[in-house]
């Protein structure tokens, strides 16, 4: 039996679960997710859980801000019984190098001028931010108290709730496994369960971006890469902000329950979907993080986990339709920063399928940039 849908949304991550929800608040309910697993299940499940609006550039800090603007209040828009957890304590990211230091001083120069109170300290203005920082070889940092982090599975659940109550249907263990077209438009989904007749069809596969892509005939150029993470047992607070740094590839934050929850980019890693975590990470993880946080020393490590990063050549996301292919429409290419982007890339695309003009101007992050060699490339990224 063939189904039918307006819109077909793939990934039942943060990102497919807010465009659904925004689609369904802007007036179109008649809307399907497909998750071939579980909610929450890729990289939105397995991501740092850093909400920040620290960039470099223009249109990244744009996208942040105005999605931590919508964090503030979204417990309360998405009437979730329970809490995101969104927390602001702030993001200090230091500086090593005097390249690094002098991008910082762009990247505040930049962001002040789009109101975001970020501001560069010195290092013992940053040891006063977090007391137990050790500033050898600092040059200095930047430091902005908006910024913070949240609850990623509380956050896609909600975003998902949300939208069933306002008539979307969430389906999850059903994957994708074809898209037909004809005559330069989306036409059907054919699923593990059945086909669906559908009008326009959203790529927010995450990791699986490129093979949903794929399907239409898109060659969306992304690609994958492991980003390992570790978690410590709980202590008393002793760290307000996140803390990263971006030539030494880790961030590490205190979370409210109090275990850190670090990660460590490491520049030699392997394209590919390996998941799987190794006792090098650890061992990396240790030399690169208790230099500058010896209070970690003390903390016993309790797991460890992988996850995904879809990258795109200019490390920002590529949003909306193509003219290639009539009604299909993507939100992919995040580059490691799709939760805490979500809020107001959902409120976007939806505005973009409805045919509205958007509340903020995303036509640089089409995919057709590419092909014009329009990039700028996003500094900022561990």
């Amino acid at each position: 039996m063939t189904r039918s849908a307006h819109v077909a949304v793939i990934g039942g991550g943060v990102n497919g679960c807010s465009i659904a929800y925004n689609l369904a608040k802007q007036g179109c309910t008649d809307v399907v997710v497909f998750e071939k697993s579980y909610l929450c299940s890729g990289s939105t499940g397995r991501c740092g859980a850093g909400v920040r609006c620290q960039w470099g550039t223009e249109m990244n800090c744009r996208l942040a801000f105005e999605s931590i603007k919508m964090f503030e209040t979204l417990n309360e828009e998405l009437g979730y019984d329970y809490d995101i957890e969104f927390k602001q304590k702030g993001y200090l990211i230091l500086a090593y190098t005097e390249k690094e230091w002098e991008q910082f001083k762009l990247n505040v120069r930049l962001q002040n001028s789009l109101g975001i109170p970020s501001r560069l300290v010195t290092p013992e203005e940053a040891r006063g931010i977090v007391p137990g920082l050790c500033t050898e070889g600092m040059l200095g940092a930047t430091y902005c108290k908006k910024d913070g982090h949240c609850n990623p599975h509380h956050t896609t659940w909600a975003y998902a709730r949300a939208a069933e109550r306002l008539g979307v249907r969430v389906k999850t263990g059903v994957e994708v496994k074809d898209i037909m077209v004809r005559n330069g438009r989306v036409r059907k989904v054919v699923t593990s369960e059945g086909a669906y007749n559908v009008e326009v069809v959203v790529n927010a596969a995450g990791p699986w971006a490129k093979p949903i892509g794929a399907m239409v005939g898109l060659d969306i150029p992304v690609y994958t890469e492991r980003h390992q993470i570790l978690v410590t047992e709980p202590c008393a607070p002793v760290q307000d902000p996140m803390v990263i740094s971006f030539s030494k590839h880790f961030y590490c934050q205190q979370t409210p329950h109090g275990s850190f929850v670090m990660g460590y980019g490491d520049p030699t890693e392997v394209k590919g979907y390996d998941i799987g975590h190794s006792w090098q990470f650890l061992e990396r993880m240790v030399q690169v993080v208790t230099p500058v946080l010896p209070v970690l020393k003390e903390l016993r490590l309790v797991r460890q986990w992988s996850g995904l990063y879809t990258i795109s050549p200019d490390c920002q996301p590529i949003l909306g339709g193509t003219p290639k292919v009539e009604g299909f429409f993507m939100a992919v290419g995040f580059s490691g920063h799709g939760f805490m982007l979500a809020p107001v890339v959902g409120r976007l695309v939806a505005e973009q399928i409805m045919g509205r003009p958007t509340s903020l101007d995303i036509s640089m992050l089409d995919l057709e940039r590419f092909d014009r060699g329009e990039l700028i490339l996003e500094p900022s990224v561990v």
